[in-house]
């Protein structure tokens, strides 16, 4: 990149520290991006890595299978939200939302319906850096701008606001609702993030939402597609944020702390009535990504999940969210913050102006944390691990580098 920003090199991370080349260690308020939730080097699942790489690192999951792809698989559907019966391995977050939207697609064909060709999705989201991933990624808000006349033209409805759901006004929904009823006879599915939305803003919505457009899929006969990619494994103090609003979709994406950050892998999860509609009349779903079920990938997950739910999780989410609402609220008396908002093991300082990234960066490095701001946003997901001492060290300069913004 001609006039690149500084980066740092990372010679090492244990527990909730990367360490510099130069010797200096780096307090990791972003999880690397949001899937080390247990921090690194972590015994357990060092070991689960050890172990399976002495049996295979590797083998093709197309007419071969192994019991590590089962195990994870029945995990998987005993943890997830009800309804959901049948696994799709996937290599990456990104992949798994291509996955699902050819479901949906292919799931009406398989049923003769020619027309539902369209997908449905809310602004302010994020689903990924791929084509069909970044169709239903908001363009205006997002990143992918540069291909808005390259990608599938889908249809966009109003996000609701920040909030809860003390705060929710039916009026929130009432776009959404008139695009899925108006647009109901082509829509294969509707696509979003569940309560949090990642990368198009951070922005947390009230789970009536949600709840509502659950209940609009199922009366518009339209398929509904989660992406808990960012969400899951205990993110927003729900093992997964479906769980907020006490619904099931008809297809769900996971990924990123699927394995504890140690390997790329992802699945996508879906209902019975779904998998059987897809390979109706002989048809099968065409897709498969070289690692999909990679059997190292599939140990560490296993190893993962084991741990997280061994452990005092939703106590150590409860007590970042609690102390996080503390140490960040004090930024809502600056003239410079627009927003102060926080769930689970996420907090967001929205400035009223973009982050000058290349003094910021610098500025949080020299204040020994690790935080990678984007547009307006200086945010945290830090691992469920830190200490209350260390989650202040990052709310600190949070704080601090928000009374430097302009």
């Amino acid at each position: 990149m001609p006039d690149a920003p500084e980066v740092w090199p990372v010679v090492g991370a244990d527990g909730v520290r990367l360490r510099l080349a130069d010797g200096r260690e780096l307090i990791d308020g972003m999880a690397s991006w949001w899937c080390a939730i247990h921090g690194y080097n972590v015994p357990e699942l060092n070991r689960a890595i050890e172990r399976q790489i002495k049996d295979m690192a590797h083998i093709m999951f197309g007419g071969l299978t192994h019991k590590l792809a089962a195990k994870l698989a029945k995990k998987l559907l005993k943890i997830a939200p009800n309804g959901l019966k049948n696994v799709f391995f996937a290599d990456s977050g990104s992949v798994s939302v291509e996955i699902a939207i050819k479901m949906a697609l292919q799931y009406w064909q398989a049923q003769g319906v020619r027309g539902k060709t369209k997908l449905l999705t809310i602004r302010h989201g994020y689903h990924g850096d791929t084509f069909g991933a970044m169709s239903v990624c908001d363009l205006e808000s997002g990143m992918h701008h540069l291909f808005s006349n390259m990608l599938a033209q889908h249809i966009f409805a109003d996000a609701p606001a920040n909030g809860t759901d003390a705060e929710w006004d039916d009026s929130q929904i009432a776009d959404f609702r008139q695009k899925i009823e108006q647009h109901q006879d082509t829509l294969a599915a509707v696509i979003l993030e569940p309560v949090v939305q990642g990368a198009g803003g951070m922005r947390i919505y009230a789970p009536e939402f949600l709840r509502q457009v659950r209940k609009l899929c199922d009366e518009c006969d339209v398929l509904l597609i989660v992406d808990e990619i960012a969400t899951g494994f205990g993110r927003t103090g729900k093992l997964f944020a479906c769980e907020h609003a006490g619904i099931s979709p008809d297809i769900m994406c996971i990924g990123k702390a699927l394995t504890g950050g140690y390997m790329t892998l992802a699945t996508v999860l879906t209902t019975a009535r779904v998998c059987a509609g897809i390979h109706e009349n002989g048809s099968i779903l065409m897709h498969g990504p070289t690692f999909m079920a990679n059997p190292l990938a599939c140990s560490v997950a296993l190893a993962s999940i084991r741990l997280l739910l061994d452990s005092p999780w939703q106590e150590r989410v409860a007590a970042i969210e609690t102390q996080l609402k503390q140490e960040l609220a004090p930024c809502l008396n600056l003239p410079q913050v627009a927003d102060v908002r926080v769930m689970g093991a996420i907090g967001v300082v929205e400035l009223k102006n973009p982050v000058d990234m290349k003094h910021v960066q610098p500025l949080f490095v020299e204040k020994g944390v690790w935080i990678r701001p984007f547009g307006k946003l200086l945010y945290i997901m830090p691992p469920y691990v830190i200490s209350p001492d260390d989650l202040s060290c990052l709310t600190r300069a949070i704080c601090e580098v928000a009374a430097m913004s302009k």
